[in-house]
């Protein structure tokens, strides 16, 4: 002991040195075997994990709603709309025949009858307007029905208004054979768009309604004429 405190006495500096070094080297010899939780090699002294800050989540995206598809609208057979149309018109007091979904004389003679008595503008055919118009159109006024002239006075037979007259004016004055007023009654302006129908029919021309005038008026309508 005396050896070596003379030594520590002459070299104190150098005493200093060794006896850090020995500490060091067992310091790291400690941290190597008890200190470390992981692998080889690793500091000194062990540290604790930094705090890793989890990122927010992304907030959901708000879903556009779709526009619903618009409804598939599906033409009706023209047969139900003439039969809806027949089945109004009878309804509204302007036609008293079947209801067969067939546009004959009949219907159509209907037809312009209500056009003319409410005095829309709108075509007397088949369509899905008309049906509409007739819908929402008030019931035909009756009117009472006039005397009818005695048997037994011919003229007055020929002065009545009649049904066939009536088609007869209608188509007519559809196919620019005169500026002719439906009335049913066979009257001067009738007379001369029939001459003036015979005329481009290559017809014997009489300005009269006989069967052959019938005929041909029904051939270029494409309809019966009652």
């Amino acid at each position: 002991m005396g050896l070596l405190a003379a030594a520590i006495g002459r070299h104190p500096r150098e005493f200093v040195g060794i006896l850090m070094t020995t500490v060091a080297v067992f310091a790291i010899f400690i941290n190597a075997l008890f200190l470390q939780h992981g692998p080889h090699p690793a500091p000194i002294f062990a540290t604790r994990p930094p705090l890793v800050h989890d990122a927010p989540a992304p907030l959901p995206r708000a879903r556009v709603a779709e526009p619903a598809p618009a409804p598939v609208t599906v033409a009706r057979n023209p047969v139900q709309i003439i039969s809806d149309i027949q089945r109004e018109l009878n309804r509204k007091g302007y036609y008293d025949g079947a209801v067969d979904g067939i546009w004959g004389a009949k219907t159509d003679a209907a037809a312009r009858d209500f056009v003319q008595a409410t005095g829309l503008k709108i075509n007397a055919d088949a369509s899905e307007s008309l049906l509409h118009a007739i819908a929402l159109s008030a019931p035909k006024t009756k009117s009472i029905p006039a005397v009818a002239p005695p048997r037994n006075d011919p003229i007055a037979e020929l002065i009545a208004p009649t049904k066939q007259v009536l088609a007869i004016q209608r188509a007519l004055a559809d196919f620019g054979y005169g500026q002719i007023k439906p009335t049913g009654v066979y009257d001067p302006a009738t007379q001369v768009a029939i001459e003036k129908f015979e005329r481009d029919q290559k017809l014997p021309v009489t300005g009269q309604i006989s069967d052959q005038l019938v005929r041909e008026l029904a051939a270029m309508t494409g309809r019966p004429l009652e």
